[in-house]
Protein backbone atom coordinates (compact mmCIF):
# COMPACT_ATOMS: atom_id res chain seq x y z
CA UNK A 1 0.00 0.00 0.00
CA UNK A 2 2.62 2.87 1.03
CA UNK A 3 4.72 1.89 -2.88
CA UNK A 4 1.41 2.43 -4.01
CA UNK A 5 0.59 5.92 -2.14
CA UNK A 6 4.42 6.60 -3.63
CA UNK A 7 3.75 6.23 -7.02
CA UNK A 8 0.26 7.90 -6.88
CA UNK A 9 2.44 10.89 -4.96
CA UNK A 10 5.39 10.55 -7.78
CA UNK A 11 3.18 10.55 -10.81
CA UNK A 12 1.40 13.62 -9.84
CA UNK A 13 4.63 15.50 -9.34
CA UNK A 14 5.42 14.48 -12.90
CA UNK A 15 2.21 16.24 -14.18
CA UNK A 16 3.09 19.11 -12.09
CA UNK A 17 6.58 19.58 -13.45
CA UNK A 18 5.42 18.65 -17.11
CA UNK A 19 2.66 21.28 -16.95
CA UNK A 20 5.38 23.91 -15.46
CA UNK A 21 7.91 23.10 -18.42
CA UNK A 22 5.08 23.75 -20.74
CA UNK A 23 4.25 27.05 -19.40
CA UNK A 24 7.69 27.97 -18.91
CA UNK A 25 8.35 27.19 -22.88
CA UNK A 26 4.87 29.54 -23.74
CA UNK A 27 5.91 31.83 -21.42
CA UNK A 28 9.47 32.35 -23.35
CA UNK A 29 7.91 32.03 -26.47
CA UNK A 30 5.42 34.98 -25.89
CA UNK A 31 8.26 36.83 -24.22
CA UNK A 32 9.72 36.18 -27.46
CA UNK A 33 7.55 37.58 -30.03
CA UNK A 34 6.59 40.57 -27.93
CA UNK A 35 10.33 41.46 -27.23
CA UNK A 36 11.33 40.93 -31.06
CA UNK A 37 8.05 41.61 -32.61
CA UNK A 38 8.09 45.31 -31.95
CA UNK A 39 12.05 45.58 -32.85
CA UNK A 40 11.39 43.82 -36.00
CA UNK A 41 8.40 46.27 -36.85
CA UNK A 42 10.22 49.45 -36.04
CA UNK A 43 12.86 48.56 -38.39
CA UNK A 44 10.71 47.75 -41.09
CA UNK A 45 8.89 51.11 -40.48
CA UNK A 46 11.87 52.92 -40.09
CA UNK A 47 13.60 51.39 -43.48
CA UNK A 48 10.23 52.44 -45.50
CA UNK A 49 10.28 55.60 -44.50
CA UNK A 50 13.85 55.79 -45.66
CA UNK A 51 16.11 56.03 -42.05
CA UNK A 52 18.48 53.99 -43.03
CA UNK A 53 19.63 55.49 -46.48
CA UNK A 54 22.54 57.71 -46.86
CA UNK A 55 21.98 61.23 -47.35
CA UNK A 56 22.65 62.31 -50.99
CA UNK A 57 24.73 65.41 -50.65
Amino acid sequence: MKKKKSKKIQSNTNKKSQELGQTKNSAKLILFIFGIGPIIGITIFLYSKGFFNSPNM
